[in-house]
This record gives C-alpha cells, structure tokens and sequence, in this order.
C-alpha cells in the first residue's frame, strides 16, 4: 500500500505541475482538487476504453437510458470509492499537507436535476456500471443546473447555479460528436423509387448537438460506462455583416439563440416562449441521442432487422417520448423503411417509466406549438394516433368514451398531444415505480390502456445505491455493519439481513446510537459553518427533506410544529415532552407561489419558536437552504425521524424514504408510494402509519368537506386561526391567506382529514423515542430489512424483465 500511496502522490503533483502550471508554493486548495481528480481520472480511462471495446467485441445488447434530468451530485469521492481507493488518496493528500475531506468540499454539485426523477437516473447508473450491464445515459449538459436556493427574509429567492464556472474535470468534450437538430419549417410530398410517396422536411433551421462524456464507474469491477450529455452549438457563431454594419447585437444574436437550448434546466414554461423552449429542449437531446445509438448500431449491421435485439431505450418519464416519432422519422423518411415495418421496430425497441399520476405532470403540447416546431413530428403523431384508433375500435367498438381516454390527440377546444400515451402506445413495456403506483396506473390513470394491453405493464419499485447513500454518505456505520456482518452487503445489499440478529445485542445498539449522534453532531457543525442556522443534538431530529409541492404536504407538518408549540406554551405538555428539532429542506419549483408561500411560513413560524422563551428550550425548527445531493449526504446519517406523509396516491414511489431507512431513521408515513413496502419489509411495528388509504382518498373525493374537520377539531382549528389572523405573520396580518383559502377550500391533498390521525401518531413517536433502547432496536431493524431498496435490484428487474440484456464480465475480455 505504501508504493500505491507514493504512485498517486506522484500522479497528483505531476497534474499539478504539467495540467495547471502549478508548484506546491502557488497551487489553492481549488488546482489541488482539480490535480486529485485527473488523477483518479487516469485511473479510469484505460479501463473505459477497454469497456466500450469489449461491448463491441461480444456484440453486446445495450440500454440506452434516456432522462432529462442526472442529478448526479458531486463525483470525486463516489468515483474514487468505486475503484476502492478511498485509503489510498486520503494518505497521499495527508502526506502533500492537505486532508481528503477538504480537497473534497471543492467540487460543485452537478444540480442537472430537479429531484428524485434525476437522482434515480444516477443511482441506475451506478448499478449499471456496478453490475457490469452495457448500458449508456443520455441527457442534457445544461450550463446552469437547478438554481441556488437562497432565503431572504423567509423567502426563497432563485439564482443561477454556475456549475461549470471552474470547468469540470470529469468531462470529455467530444467535438468529432456533432449533430444537426431541425426546427421549424415545412413538410413537403416528393416522390420515391416504385412509385411512392416519401415526406421531405424543408425550410428548416438547425442547432448543432455536440457530445460531452462522463465516465461511470461500477465498484471495484473493470467496467466504466458511459453519460453522454449534449450541449447546444450554433451552426453560424458570428454573421460579419451585421458586425460590420454595426449591429453588434444581431451578430450574435443567431449563436445565443441556438445555444439557450442547453442553457438552463426546466426554463418557466407559463409563458409561449417558455413552452417553445423546453419542448426544444426535449427533441434536441432526443434527436441527438437517436442519432448517436443508430452511429453506433450502424457500424456493424447494414439493416434495421436486429436493432431491437441490440438496442433497448428507456424512456425516463414522458419528457423523451418525442423519441417514438424522431426514430419513425429515421426510419421511414431517411431510410426508406415500410411504416409496419418500421413501427414494429420502434415498438420493440422502447420501454416507458411512469413517474407521476398527477394529471398536470403528464405532459401535454398543442398541435399549433408541434407544427410550428416540428411539423413533421406532427405528421407523424397524427399518423400514429389514426392507426391505434382503429385497433380501439376494433377492440372497444361504439365505445366512444374510452376512445376519448385513449386517444393520443385529444380535443378541448384546442387539439392536444398527449406525451404519456404516445409513450405508452409506443412501446413494448410501461412501468411503475412501485406496486402501489402501478397498481393506480392499471386501475385508473391509464385503465382502458391496461385492457388494451395488459401484457405491457408491470412494477420495477425504484432503489438507490448503497455505494453513495451508505457507503459514502455514511463512513462511520458502513464500518460498523462490515465489522458485523462482513463485506458483501456492498454488492448485495440483501445480505444486510444478517444484521437482524444484532438488534437485540445492546452492546451494537448503542455503539449505532453514538454513531446516530456523532453524525448529529457533524451535521450542526457544519450548519453553523455554512448555513448560519444550528441544531440541538441533544434533540430528537425530526427531518422532511424534500422538493416542496402541496401533494407532499409540508403544511401537514407545520401544522403539527404549530400544535406543539401551542401546547407548550399554554403548558399542556409537562416535563415528559420530547424535546424535537423539526428540521425542513427543499426548494420549490420558481413559479410554484403557494409551495414558496409554505417555505416563508416556515420561517415566520421558526422564528417565532426561537424568540419565545416558554418554547424554544424544547422544540426549534431550521431551515436548511439550498438543499441538493451532498447535503442529503449530510441529513439522512443524522436523521432519527424520516417524515414521509405525502397523500396516499399521489407519490409514485419515492427514494429519499429509502435513504433515510437505509441510513437508520425511523419512518412517519402515509400508505403512499414506496412507504408500503418499506412498511412490509421492515415491519409493522418498525414503521409509524398514519393516514387515509388511497382507495378512501378517491371514496371520499366527490363529497370531501374540509371545513367540518376544521370545525371538529380545536388544536386543528387553533392553528389555522394563528396562520390565518396574522399571529405568524403580525407585518401582514394577510400574508398566508392564500394558504388558508387552499386548505378551506378545497383541501385537494386532504391535510385537514389526516391532521387528527397525524398528530396521534406523532405523540407515539414521541413516546417510543424516551425508550432509547427500543428506539435502537426498531432503527437497526429498518437498516437490517432495508436492502430490496438498492438500485441494484431495479436494474437487474429492468434488465430481466424489460431490456433483455446481459452483463458483460470484464474476465471474457
């Protein structure tokens, strides 16, 4: 080990020396990071290069995972845990005088992702590479990822996150990887060989898609694959006529254009131009991508016969389902191939992920938009549509109304696309994302789909991956459970089972419970640091981290913090209370006023609890700012309460329940998503269950009457009347009306219904908490049970079920 240790010493001054044109003397702590990452760079790339050569040599199958969103978090330290040489840096840098934890803190988050959508799609790249599948991502290299989240004055204010401004070490620019994406224009009918007809696409303009790799990584195995992210180039970058003119600005003006392509992710889309844009952005990456896969498809087979045996594409969501008609155009328009013919390829080749039953997620685009910007994609859709009706027909005859709900076109005024079922039509394979999301997605979002083709749909429940959201997140425990159980948990989380028989071993109980409060006491020392805010370790830690959206019921929980705070001060609760840090994270989407309302009440209420004496010695509430990959890393090993209450139905599946189970917090929950069945693995008993049952949600939707609970209920009612008459809010006694007239109204997420049943559940909570011993017991338990939640096992799901594809052993080489 010490020749290794010398080695990367080596690697990292030479980087410094020949890379930066730094010595010792003048390098910062920023050109040392950078000198550590192409280090561990080289130590990837012959490994890489053999990887995509051995894919070649076997003719492997491979998966094309397609999402708009990669949230992959910082890279450095993940990277060099999966070539299992954590020990091996951290001594090279201690030996150069700087330690790996701050060399680490450099790195920006590569934010390309809004949420769960995103930091799945890196999970699966992790298992991919991890268990040596052929497998390829491909989204967009946006120049600003999801914004910075500041707060002022309780507010959320949104500014550009600057990833790239220090460049990035693990990118590869690919320049000789350049495609042309069409916009606008006109179709046009010419004629073809054997008296045909053929559509051209005329009139067009064009952007120019260019590659931008990043190796992946599997752990400690030879394979590295491949993220090919794409960036918009202008085709002309200077017109010198209008610069000679002296119109500076129109000389640019083409090349600005084109490259806002990939300038930002999820552009606000209330506005026309805002629509354009991000449905530009969708077929940009998609026409690249397709493109890219047929290359690579193309330099060993001369027809299209066995694409779908060598290519599978998942399609993440709806965002990429333009794919179904880019490839059709190929095929058909560009390639001469038979419409049958070219459908049954298309339809054999995609698989579709569901990720949302909420109808305003399932995206939709007007005809006018698609003709004006794709106008033979138009066509296309239109000619799809027509055919599948006829087999609706066919199956449903006279039943008009299901042809409605199964039309891709669909008509309310204005005639609309409908992405979900033009994902659904067109591919072989539609899943959810866990058993109770795609059991609502057959029996009622996409029902008459499901009769039509039941033999489509199945469940891969998501997972993520233990290397990152234990391993990494979470050193400290890791060590403690491989000094248990042994290695193998890393590869096979499953054998986390093995720790069952410790839950009732006192001695590991409480050396898992000083780790709890170490990474307690980790995470307030950071936020005193970095956030301006502090924590009570000595506190219950009571953490809801997540993007903010009324369906995952922030209020819910503030409405409880409230309660405790009344009890305490009118000193209904004795010296038995549990002394409770609530603590919040998340951003909320920048046109979303009502969940940026939640966020300021938040805060109002926060400072109110810390300013009166009679409470803040028993309960506080911190917001964390800015919350993202990393400082998930830094919340869920501290977490001890894991708050899930999302309305039953609404949540498709969700990850961040898993991390926090995996790293130890005990779950408050809704039978929502994936929390039945982390709720079936871990035990009734280890799991604190609240809350209407989906089925009851959709019982009770036509009848729902908010206010009666508001009238029933004095706690609930008290609350409500603080918020509403200002007592949170004594500058603008109306400030949170609007949240008020939400939860009055129509309530449509039911928090006033659940109230009752949360706050009862909270005070278990707050009881089983006084018994440390049985606390630990039931947290060691969800760790030990939590191992059908790796990413591993979805990606071996997709792989068996879906894509039909094998691994690749580095050994067959």
């Amino acid at each position: 080990m010490q020749k290794n240790i010398k080695i990367f010493q080596e690697s990292i001054i030479e980087h410094l020396t020949y890379d930066l044109a730094k010595d010792k003397y003048s390098a910062t702590t920023r050109d040392k990071y950078t000198a550590l990452s192409l280090s561990a760079r080289e130590q990837l790339v012959k490994r890489w290069i053999k990887t995509q050569q051995q894919y070649y040599e076997v003719k492997a199958k491979r998966i094309y995972y397609l999402s708009l969103e990669f949230l992959l978090g910082r890279l450095l330290r993940n990277y060099i845990l999966n070539q299992g040489l954590t020990d091996e840096y951290s001594k090279a840098l201690n030996a150069l005088g700087v330690t790996y934890e701050e060399i680490a803190e450099q790195e920006w988050d590569a934010g390309l992702g809004n949420g769960g959508l995103g930091r799945l799609a890196a999970c699966f790249l992790d298992s991919l590479a991890t268990l040596e599948y052929p497998g390829y991502g491909y989204g967009i290299r946006y120049e600003f990822g999801i914004f910075s989240q500041k707060i002022i004055d309780g507010y959320q204010v949104e500014s550009p996150d600057n990833w790239l401004r220090y460049g990035n070490p693990w990118e590869f620019p690919r320049p000789e990887l350049i495609y042309p994406v069409r916009f606008y224009g006109r179709t046009n009918t010419v004629s073809a060989p054997g008296g045909r007809y053929k559509m051209q696409w005329i009139d067009y303009d064009e952007v120019m898609a260019m590659a931008y790799d990043y190796p992946v990584p599997g752990y400690k195995n030879e394979t590295v694959n491949t993220l090919r992210l794409w960036a918009a180039k202008s085709t002309r970058e200077f017109n010198l006529d209008y610069f000679n003119s002296g119109d500076y600005v129109k000389a640019v003006e083409s090349k600005s254009n084109s490259e806002s392509i990939s300038k930002v992710l999820y552009p606000n889309d209330h506005s026309l131009a805002g629509k354009e844009l991000r449905l530009k952005q969708q077929y940009f990456f998609v026409s690249a991508t397709i493109r890219d896969i047929i290359r690579r498809y193309k330099k060993f087979h001369k027809s299209y016969r066995e694409f779908p045996s060598e290519v599978a594409i998942q399609l993440n969501d709806t965002h990429p389902s333009i794919a179904i008609a880019e490839l059709m155009h190929i095929l058909v328009d560009e390639e001469g191939i038979a419409w049958d013919d070219a459908w049954g390829i298309t339809n054999k080749t995609f698989g579709y992920t569901n990720h949302t039953v909420l109808p305003e997620a399932l995206e939709t685009w007007s005809e006018g938009l698609f003709a004006y910007l794709l106008p033979r994609h138009l066509q296309i859709i239109q000619e799809i549509n027509r055919r599948f009706l006829i087999q609706v027909d066919e199956r449903f005859p006279g039943d008009w109304g299901r042809r409605d709900g199964l039309a891709i076109i669909t008509s309310n005024g204005e005639n609309m696309i409908n992405m979900a079922r033009l994902a659904i039509v067109g591919s072989h394979a539609v899943n959810g994302v866990s058993e109770l999301h795609s059991t609502i997605l057959k029996e009622s979002v996409f029902n008459s789909f499901y009769l039509m083709t039941p033999e489509k749909f199945t469940n891969v429940t998501n997972g993520i991956a233990p290397r990152r959201w234990l391993m990494h997140a979470n050193p400290k425990l890791s060590a403690l459970i491989t000094d248990a159980i042994g290695e193998g948990w890393k590869k096979n989380l499953e054998e986390l089972r093995l720790l069952e028989s410790y839950a009732d071993d006192k001695d590991f109980c409480k050396r898992f419970g000083k780790i709890k409060r170490e990474n307690k006491d980790t995470l307030n020392n950071y936020l005193k640091l970095h956030c301006e805010a502090s924590l009570n370790p000595e506190f219950m830690l009571d953490c809801q981290a997540k993007r903010f959206h009324e369906y995952k019921r922030q209020l819910l929980n503030i409405l409880h913090v409230i309660t405790l705070y009344n009890r305490l001060r009118e000193g209904r609760e004795g010296s038995s209370f549990t002394p409770r840090t609530v603590l919040f994270a998340g951003k909320s989407a920048p046109g979303y006023y009502v969940s940026k309302l939640i966020i300021k009440l938040i805060h109002n209420i926060s400072a109110a609890i810390a300013d009166d004496p009679m409470v803040n010695k028993r309960l506080e509430v911190v917001f964390v700012p800015n919350y993202g990959v990393t400082l998930a890393q830094r919340i869920m090993p501290a977490a001890e309460l894991s708050e899930q209450i999302s309305t039953a139905g609404y949540e498709a599946s969700g990850t961040g329940n898993m991390k926090f189970t995996l790293n130890g917090a005990l779950t408050i929950g809704t039978l929502d998503g994936a929390n039945v069945e982390i709720r079936e693995e871990v035990g009734e008993e280890n799991f604190f269950l609240f809350g209407l049952k989906a089925e009851e949600i959709m019982q009770m939707s036509s009848s729902y009457n908010a206010r009666w609970y508001y009238e029933q209920n004095s706690e609930l009612r008290q609350a409500i009347d603080q918020i509403a008459s200002g007592y949170f809010s004594p500058e603008n006694s109306k400030l949170f009306n609007p949240l008020i007239d939400t939860l009055l109204g129509y309530d449509r997420f039911f928090v006033l219904a659940d109230f009752a049943l949360y706050i009862a559940c909270q005070e278990k909570v707050s009881e089983t908490y006084k018994n440390e011993d049985e606390w630990n017991r039931m947290a060691v338990l969800n760790v030990a049970r939590s191992g059908k939640f790796s990413s591993d096992r979805a990606i071996r799901e997709y792989a068996e079920n879906i894509w039909n594809i094998s691994a690749v052993h580095s050994s067959t080489a």
